[in-house]
């Protein structure tokens, strides 16, 4: 044994030196567990995401940043109303028309609260603010009846935009996200995300701090159910919460991070501060990689290139 050591060191030095030796040795002395540690250790790891499902792209080139069970179909709640204010404006109902909150803008369910009491008039614009800043459910409810043919017809639309965003995981079943049948997962909602934010009254609305509006005698001011709109540290496009609890908490917005636009979808986080600080870890570990790194699929999702 001793006769093949001393060979082998005399082989290995031919080969490259005291460098070389010292090296080889050094690795059989630790064995090829430790090697496959120190190289474990070398390999990118993603943020530590709080989130059931996650989806992270970088908008310049459609690179996935992250991700996390991002093909999981579930309810989605009030990220529903990004999709609402599409089709009101992408039918070019006029914003300055008053519509009038009625009994069938009521929810009979767990959400039914709402500040906009029946035989509340405002503009369609008004209304659409309130949907998009503080997830007003009659709000959004009373946009969807007003459009021609009445809420079915709406809903139709509704299905029919995200056919054409392509997003095949996604259905539609009411304008304000109450209903549990308002399903998608978080890869098809970036592309939602991404067809809002090419519209510029989506991004005033979504992204506004507050918004007051005259019921009767009285103003009542509405804000943002999205802290990070506040926080000077963020540039945000487009975002919406939303919450059900069958949703869980949810999160979705187009945000610059260094000099990347950049679309983040967290879903079914559990909690009220999970998603803003889900989002807020995202940021601080993209800040901390390299800008070409992406990373594979996390919890079963696909491997990212």
């Amino acid at each position: 044994m001793r006769r093949w050591g001393f060979v082998m060191f005399r082989v290995l030095g031919a080969l490259g030196g005291k460098a070389v030796v010292a090296g080889v040795l050094a690795s059989l002395c630790l064995g090829t567990g430790s090697l496959a540690t120190a190289a474990a250790s070398k390999a990118p790891r993603g943020p530590d995401v709080r989130s059931n499902a996650a989806f992270v792209m970088d908008t310049t080139n459609g690179s996935v940043v992250f991700e996390r069970k991002s093909d999981l179909v579930g309810p989605i709640a009030s990220i529903t109303k990004l999709m609402t204010a599409l089709v009101v404006l992408e039918a070019q109902q006029p914003l300055d028309e008053t519509i009038e909150i009625a009994n069938a803008d009521r929810w009979k369910g767990k959400g039914a609260f709402s500040r906009l009491t029946v035989g509340t008039k405002l503009s369609r614009g008004d209304l659409l603010h309130l949907a998009l800043m503080a997830s007003e459910n009659r709000a959004a409810r009373a946009v969807g009846r007003s459009y021609p043919g009445g809420e079915a017809a709406f809903v139709r639309a509704m299905n029919a935009k995200a056919k054409a965003l392509g997003m095949t995981q996604t259905r539609f079943d009411d304008p304000s996200g109450l209903s549990t049948e308002n399903v998608s997962s978080a890869r098809d909602l970036a592309k939602l995300v991404i067809a809002a934010s090419h519209n510029k009254t989506i991004r005033e609305f979504s992204t506004s701090r507050s918004h007051q509006v005259r019921v009767g005698r009285s103003v009542l001011e509405f804000r943002n159910t999205n802290s990070l709109v506040a926080n000077p540290a963020w540039t945000i496009t487009v975002q919406k919460t939303g919450f059900i609890n069958e949703a869980g908490e949810c999160l979705v917005m187009q945000t610059m991070i260094g000099e990347r636009p950049v679309v983040m979808v967290l879903l079914n986080s559990f909690g009220k501060y999970t998603r803003v600080a889900d989002a807020k870890r995202i940021r601080q570990w993209m800040e901390s990689q390299p800008q070409s790194r992406t990373l594979a699929r996390v919890g079963g999702s696909r491997k990212s290139r």
